[in-house]
This record gives structure tokens, sequence and C-alpha cells, in this order.
């Protein structure tokens, strides 16, 4: 592999656990004003916040996409929106760190579909070992919102999709400019449900600048990074790197939140973590695929 090939992968790589931190974090420090602007206010304020510093940095209109281009940036700006809304509506009901490992089962899915393995199905039954254990179907689980569950899930078949249609847009449009037409989208999608959940709270003056410093931590940074790591590594490689997320977030959700998960819970996160990478590096050892005509 060429020196410069080998720095672009491993700035793909710092990218990555730099993208997964400030998310994680952002998202804990987001959690703190849900009793004033509600989880869909909170992930709209976000959301704008970062659309309109991405504008700024990337300038987008300078050298719009054409034609085809615009069908996976629209498909990956509205999973984007959608994936952001679920998400904080479920980690207003659950632990940050059970929710990103519910979550997870989307990268999860990538990485199963993309090898198609015999052997997989012990990732998938391991993964379904930690969904079990954290969710109240037996004795011995802690109690758990059951829409928060619901929530979770639904914001990780958004993000399995944001992977995806991300990774298909970057190969066609710039990362900078991609991340933000996105994220444009995505405020398009998620701006109505929180004004219609806060309406003026929203603009309450000293909750600006904490949304401001959320959006920088939680959407502009990290999706600028993963949209640039995107365009260097394969999915399912991505999907590995992610793995560390759902420890990540219980780390966040504990240090600055107080959440505090049981053994269980924690035996569970990890059942999600090692399936995914399992699976993940089943994924990259498969043979390359045709080039499309």
């Amino acid at each position: 592999m060429p020196a410069s090939t080998q720095r672009g992968v491993w700035l793909a790589l710092l990218a990555v656990f730099v993208a997964m931190c400030c998310m994680q974090i952002g998202a804990a420090l987001g959690k703190l004003i849900f009793p004033l602007v509600g989880a869909a206010g909170a992930s709209a304020l976000r959301i704008l916040f970062a659309s309109l510093i991405l504008l700024a940095v990337f300038r987008p209109w300078r050298a719009l996409p054409k034609g085809n281009a615009w069908r996976p940036l629209l498909l990956y700006g509205a999973t984007l929106g959608f994936m952001n809304l679920f998400y904080y509506l479920a980690i207003a009901r659950i632990p940050i760190g059970i929710a990103v490992a519910l979550e997870f089962l989307g990268p999860l899915t990538v990485a199963v579909l993309n090898s198609r393995k015999p052997s997989d199905w012990l990732y998938v039954a391991l993964a379904v070992v930690g969904v079990a254990i954290l969710l109240p179907i037996h004795g011995g689980a802690d109690p758990l919102d059951a829409l928060g569950v619901v929530l979770a899930i639904l914001a990780g078949a958004c993000w399995g999709l944001y992977i995806v249609f991300g990774q298909r847009t970057s190969a066609v449009v710039p990362a900078g400019t991609a991340t933000a037409i996105g994220m444009v989208i995505a405020c398009c999608v998620v701006l109505p449900v929180g004004i219609a959940q806060s309406g003026a709270a929203l603009l309450t003056p000293h909750i600006l600048p904490i949304a401001v410093g959320i959006a920088l931590l939680s959407s502009a940074i990290p999706y600028s990074l993963e949209m640039m790591a995107l365009k260097r590594l394969p999915a399912q490689t991505f999907s590995i790197l992610m793995s560390g997320e759902p420890a990540c977030a219980a780390l966040s959700g504990f240090l600055i939140l107080g959440e505090r998960l049981s053994l269980s819970q924690w035996i569970a996160i990890a059942c999600v973590m090692a399936a995914s990478i399992g699976s993940s590096l089943s994924a990259r050892n498969r043979a390359p695929p045709a080039a499309p005509a």
C-alpha cells in the first residue's frame, strides 16, 4: 500500500474515533436540556445549528450536485434526520448506553448483509442474546420503557440506511458538500417536529449557546468526519470501528448524566459489540464483488 494511501487510512480511523467520542458527549449534553425544550426540540436545535455551521464552513452552493447525485443525497439527509429524531426521543426514556446498543442493530445488519456467510448467523444469535438480556421479557432484566426501546430500534434502522446512503453519496459528492446539504435536508425533517413540541421555548436566549455547542459536538464535527472516513473505508470496516459506540455512550452517560448500568446490561452491550465486530470481520474477509458495468 502506498504511503499516501496508508496515511489516508490512518486519518480515516482517527476520524471515526474522534467522531464517536464527540457524538456521545454531545448526546449526553443534549439530554441535559430535555427538561427545557423536550427531546424533539433538542434534536431540532442540534440539527438547525449544525446545518448553519456546515453551510458557513463548506458553502455547498458554490458547486451544487447535479443529476443523479441528488437521489442518494436526499435519502442520506432524510435518514440522518429521522435517525437523530428517533435517537433523542429514545434517550429521553432509556439510558444512552442501552439506546446505542439497541440502535447498533442497524450497522450490524449492514455488516451481515455485506457478508452473507452461514457463520454470520452465529453473530446474529449473539446480538439477539444481547438484546434479549436488555429487554424486560424475563425476570432477570432491569425495567426499560417499551416505547424507548422501539424508538432506539427505529433509530438503528435509520443508522444502517445512513451508512449505506452515506457511502453512496460520498462516491459522487464531496464530503463537506454532502454533509452540509444532508444536514439541511435533515433539518427540514426534524425542525417541524421540534417546533410542534416546544414552540417559542426553542428561542430561549440562554439555551441557544448551549445548543450551538451541542450541534458542534454531536452533529457538525462527527458527521463531517464520518463522511471523510466513509470515502476511504468500506462500509463493513466502518461498522467494525463503530463497534465501540455503545461502550462510549454508556461511559458518557455515566460521567455526564450519572446513568448507572447493571452488570447484565453491560454484558448485553458487550454481546452486541462482539457480534458487530465478528460479523464485520467476516464481511471484510469475503471475496470482493465484481466491478459494476
